[in-house]
């Protein structure tokens, strides 16, 4: 009974585009705790190995294997059970399905049956393989892009050569998607206060459109929504403007959103603004291939790889993977938000003529220690790089090094900030 609920994993990975499933002993099930195992894979069952026993029950072979390691002086035992290929897996001749922790025969539920059984035939769906909704697509602004951008499309040929049809020759979603209308529309929420309980202000609607046209729309008004403030601190010559966000990070952020959406299950990104910040959210979760240290390093694999194509083709964007760590460079690690099926960046607003932050609680007095906007970016830029040196502050906020000496003096004198361990080795902590 217990091997049947877990080979029924391989059926799951298949359904849900993973090479393979895992089940480990060793670690507690609900707080992740390494705890160790004893459980001995080698022991026989009715008088024969338990590998040996488990590869009989299974048809086809998916050559499962068991290994082991020590994690933290603790023995850990991994199952690799790879999925699905071709046909279901079946264990004891029932085909079995995972839900939640729960084992289901697959023959009692004939949707999932039914599409378990197309990926196995055609693949995972993809924006490549998933056909358009619509087959009577035009494509007159797709061309006009492109002409713009100095490329010369074919029409007898650019179907095949932007990847727009199936292997049967019909549309496909990412045909959709560029097509003169995409069907799909990319909404601009706006809130007044800070979270979805406040009221609605206004809602824009970029989209039934090219997806290249729509995008345009969006950092258009990205450009309009980023207002430029005028910062009279420390003028000398010529005051100095300062954006409400950095535009470089809501670029990428938008750019990352559209072309690594998980475009087909019909939902497009969504942006919501509020009044302290904006968060651009993309449906989805990181490529099967992809880690989370190779997505903060920066390294690309593209969840959507021709519409990733065009891009590159069109430099809208580039594959140097510079665009997340050029947001995480300004906000820090903290901006990205996984959920269970969406990532989600965060762009705080940097006002300077608000009091929203300009206020500190001195932790020695209780007193209350008023801000200058440039004392204001220092403990911002401390509280997302506690590493940070002088002389990156002098470059990221345009002063000299002496007012930044001077403003830190000043916060660790009012107790706003202190230095921890080494002036070369320690780090900043905000109080």
């Amino acid at each position: 009974m217990v091997w049947e609920n877990i080979f029924p994993l391989s059926n799951t990975a298949a359904m849900l585009g993973k090479e393979q499933a895992y089940l480990i002993w060793g670690v507690n099930n609900d707080t992740h705790e390494i705890v160790g195992t004893k459980f001995d894979y080698h022991q026989d069952v009715k008088n024969e190995p338990l590998e040996h026993y488990l590869a009989r029950q299974i048809t086809p072979d998916i050559a499962f294997s068991f290994h082991e390691t020590m994690v933290s002086r603790k023995r850990i035992v991994v199952l690799v059970i790879p999925a699905a290929v071709q046909i279901p897996t079946a264990y004891g001749g029932n085909r079995y399905f995972r839900i939640g922790s729960s084992k289901v025969n697959l023959n009692k539920y004939p949707e999932r049956e039914a599409r378990l059984f197309n990926i196995l035939r055609n693949g995972f769906p993809t924006m490549e393989n998933m056909e358009a909704y619509d087959q009577e697509l035009t494509f007159r602004k797709l061309f006009l892009y492109y002409e713009d951008k100095g490329i010369a499309l074919k029409k007898n040929t650019f179907k095949k050569n932007l990847g727009f049809l199936t292997k049967e020759g019909k549309y496909n979603l990412l045909a959709q998607l560029l097509s003169d209308d995409s069907q799909i529309p990319i909404r601009i929420s706006i809130f007044k206060g800070v979270d979805k309980t406040s009221a609605l202000y206004a809602v824009r609607e970029f989209g039934n459109n090219c997806l290249l046209l729509s995008l345009d729309k969006i950092l258009e008004f990205g450009d309009v929504l980023n207002i430029m403030q005028a910062d009279e601190s420390n003028r000398v010559v010529e005051r100095k403007e300062v954006p409400l966000f950095d535009p470089d990070a809501f670029r990428e952020s938008v750019i990352n959103a559209v072309v690594h959406n998980l475009w087909i299950d019909g939902n497009a990104p969504m942006i919501t603004i509020y009044s302290d910040r904006m968060e651009i959210l993309s449906r989805g979760t990181l490529a099967p291939k992809q880690t989370l240290q190779g997505f903060y390093l920066g390294e690309s694999v593209p969840v959507n790889r021709k519409l990733s194509d065009i891009f590159l083709q069109l430099h809208i964007s580039e594959r140097s993977g510079r665009g997340v760590p050029k947001i995480t460079a300004m906000y820090g690690k903290e901006a990205f938000e996984f959920r269970e099926n969406s990532i989600v960046v965060t762009i705080p607003f940097h006002f300077l003529s608000s009091d929203m932050g300009n206020k500190v609680g001195n932790k020695t007095t209780d007193s209350v220690v008023k801000l200058n906007p440039t004392r204001q970016r220092i403990i911002e830029e401390m509280r997302n790089n506690p590493n940070i040196t002088q002389e990156r502050l002098s470059i990221l906020i345009g002063i000299g090094k002496t007012a930044i000496e001077n403003n830190i003096s000043f916060l660790r004198k009012n107790g706003v900030i202190e230095r921890m361990g080494s002036k070369k080795n320690g780090w900043w902590k905000v109080i």
